[in-house]
């Protein structure tokens, strides 16, 4: 026995002995694939054959490399005001380098240095970019400012998709000096923010946008009154039940929805391929928000809504879509009798905590308070009398939903 096991550990420490020989080599070969220091002091050549691509606030620079095999990077150098410099790297195996940040649309000089693994750098190239008009300008310089139900709206286009935020300042009579909402951070293609609870009289609106590199458009001001907006009366409401509504079941009926109580019951359908229902609202009225209370304790789980729907009619008397879609439809989009007034997403937890993990602060805030959503292009759309909820997707993925309550605000325009 004691023969086999000598014999078991030679053979072990043979094995181990080549496997630590493996990984040394591997390590070595590993090192010198990435290593980024040389001994080779020698300078490299210049890039040459450079070509600009002038863009919006930045400039695309092609160029041929130099034949140095000690290569490791081309550096650009450059002003982007009058205080900021920056340097942006473009290593050698592209041909490339982008430069952005520019403040204005103007003449700016770039300088090129070729640099080698040894961080020697090249003799300097300059050359001159001319960017068009910077992003944020280009978004903050047209933006239309107009009245919106109470408050403003701020409407424009970022065709570029570029990271800006967009800071919006209301006059405060009593301090005479501008109070700013919380800035607006947004890369789609189009701006569309509102801002709220402010009297119909003339009020002195303001906006200015600022990018990731520092720069600071100038500040727009526009004086408006905001449109009249009020709580649709809850007391007009009614059911109004169609064939692709969804089935109720728990005694949570629909009149629960919108009982002006926020405790229970709600509205709680049961399995269906929709998750849907419908209802009147009285007079008609413009429809500028709504404010959704999700069921306690689990906003952020099970049932409750996390993407929704909603529809709007004109007719006194809609009549029900027979091939209703379950996905969420682009806003605008009419079927039947019925208008996409709205599609939405209710925010994760102010906490940042993950939905499954809300505080006790965030339930206790969403549930006194709900989630408020802006209507979009409230001014495209036209005056409703019908309403339907849909929701597009629950927390948990569910075929079922329930919610504790549904108010609208906007303007009657009867």
């Amino acid at each position: 026995m004691k023969k086999i096991n000598n014999g078991r550990s030679r053979v072990s420490m043979l094995y181990i002995s080549a496997l630590l020989v493996v990984f040394l080599i591997s390590c070595k070969k590993g090192q010198s694939n990435i290593e980024i220091v040389s001994n080779d002091k020698t300078k490299p050549g210049v890039v040459t054959n450079i070509k600009v691509e002038n863009l919006n606030g930045s400039a695309r620079i092609t160029y041929t490399l130099p034949d140095s095999k000690n290569l490791l990077y081309v550096l650009a150098t450059y002003n982007i005001n009058d205080k900021v410099v920056r340097q942006t790297k473009a290593s050698y195996y592209t041909d490339t380098v982008m430069v952005d940040g520019f403040a204005k649309a103007k003449e700016y000089t770039v300088t090129l240095n070729a640099v080698s693994r040894a961080n020697i750098m090249s003799d300097a190239v300059t050359v001159k970019v001319n960017p068009k008009i910077p992003n944020y300008l280009l978004i903050n310089d047209n933006l239309a400012i107009t009245p919106d139900f109470g408050g403003a709206n701020f409407y424009g286009f970022n065709p570029n998709k570029t990271p800006v935020a967009i800071h919006i300042l209301s006059y405060n009579d009593a301090t005479k000096g501008y109070d700013e909402q919380d800035p607006q951070y947004l890369s789609n293609d189009t701006v569309n923010i509102s801002v709220r609870g402010f009297s119909v009289k003339n009020t002195k609106f303001a906006v200015f946008t600022t990018d990731r590199f520092g720069n600071v458009s100038d500040t727009v001001t526009k004086e408006l009154t905001p449109l009249f907006e009020t709580q649709l009366d809850k007391s007009k409401f009614f059911t109004f039940h169609l064939t692709t509504d969804s089935p109720i079941g728990y005694g949570w009926e629909l009149k629960y929805l919108f009982d002006n109580n926020l405790g229970d019951p709600g509205w709680h359908t049961t399995s269906a391929p929709l998750k849907i229902c419908s209802f009147g609202i009285g007079p008609l009225a413009k429809i500028s928000r709504v404010v959704l209370y999700n069921r306690l304790p689990d906003i952020w789980g099970y049932q409750n809504s996390r993407q929704f729907t909603i529809w709007g009619s004109t007719k006194d008397n809609p009549g029900d879509y027979p091939s209703w879609p379950a996905t969420v439809t682009v806003v605008g989009t009419v079927l039947g009798d019925w208008v996409n007034l709205g599609n939405f997403v209710v925010p994760l937890p102010p906490s940042g905590a993950p939905p499954n993990q809300a505080t006790d602060a965030d339930k206790a805030t969403a549930g006194a308070n709900g989630f408020s959503f802006n209507m979009p292009n409230v001014s495209q759309m036209p005056a409703v009398k019908y309403i339907r909820f849909q929701c597009t997707q629950t927390w948990a993925g569910l075929d079922y939903v329930n919610a504790k309550e549904l108010t609208l605000f906007g303007a009657p325009v009867q």
